[in-house]
């Protein structure tokens, strides 16, 4: 092959990627307090991640985005749930790409106004990238030009990214009373509030506003509330272990429901069996 026929193209970007990764939480730890030399773009997959950063707390559910800036210091708000799943990647700001473009008439990537903390239209979109971005970063076949552009690209789709339009305020219970019922029905499956949004064809952040101005509570909430209810009835009216009860009310370790239980009725599966059992016995 000639040399005339290969095409040159100079790949100029600010962006430029350092490395990524998926976190998997084990509902053991919180995340740590600390300052890094780069920014952060977190993506939660599944569960709720709360985090602070400055001044500011964020509570970052399923289809949200948090950029973490360089500088300042972050960390862990409340500790990581064990449902909790997020993409992660750090990458640095070249501010020197956007003059080396117009020296070389370059195109160069376009402003873009991204906040910080950010539901996303379409979540699934950036998850395919990060998922190339792991796959080739793990193989060792991550070239940087690559990395930078993958990178950008997650970016563009949170910059592009807007709020679902509100409803009429009539319909608002109506969303919300569809919500409710969803969690009554499927409290006993591993569902998270950004499940109960997917299936009900809502933006997580919007149907999560609603949900909380009708019942004054959140979805994560509600779901604990329900599944802690039909735990209430299971710890009186049957002789199930309490890792039986964990698994029939949607739990999938019995050490968190214990810690959900305690706190939502300010004692243990098994104290509250033994101090109720025989009240509900009386009442016969």
């Amino acid at each position: 092959m000639t040399t005339q026929n290969i095409l040159h193209v100079d790949i100029i970007s600010p962006i430029r990627a350092q490395n990524a990764g998926l976190f998997v939480s084990r509902g053991a730890a919180i995340h740590p307090t600390r300052v890094i030399d780069s920014h952060e773009l977190i993506l939660v997959k599944e569960g709720c991640l709360d985090m602070w950063e400055g001044d500011c707390n964020f509570h970052v559910e399923a289809g949200q985005s948090l950029h973490l800036w360089p500088g300042r210091q972050h960390g862990g708000a409340k500790p990581m749930p064990p449902d909790l799943r997020f993409y992660w990647i750090h990458f640095d700001l070249d501010e020197s790409a956007e003059d080396e473009a117009a020296a070389i008439n370059s195109p160069f990537i376009p402003f873009m106004r991204m906040p910080q903390h950010k539901t996303i239209n379409e979540p699934e979109r950036i998850e395919r990238l990060f998922r190339i971005f792991l796959e080739d970063q793990e193989t060792g076949a991550l070239h940087p030009y690559a990395a930078n552009l993958l990178t950008t690209l997650m970016l563009v789709e949170v910059a592009r990214s807007t709020e679902v339009p509100s409803v009429d305020s009539s319909d608002l219970k109506a969303i919300a009373t569809w919500a409710n019922t969803y969690i009554r029905l499927n409290y006993d499956r591993p569902i998270t509030a950004g499940k109960v949004a997917f299936e009900l064809g809502y933006n997580a952040d919007y149907l999560g506003r609603v949900y909380r101005q009708i019942y004054h509570c959140t979805l994560t909430e509600a779901i604990q509330k329900r599944r802690i209810h039909v735990a209430c009835h299971y710890l009186l009216d049957s002789e199930m272990t309490v890792e039986q009860i964990a698994e029939k009310c949607g739990f999938s370790e019995p050490d968190y429901f214990r810690r959900i239980f305690r706190r939502h009725t300010q004692t243990s599966p098994a104290a509250y069996r033994k101090q109720y059992a025989h009240v509900k016995i009386n009442t016969h």
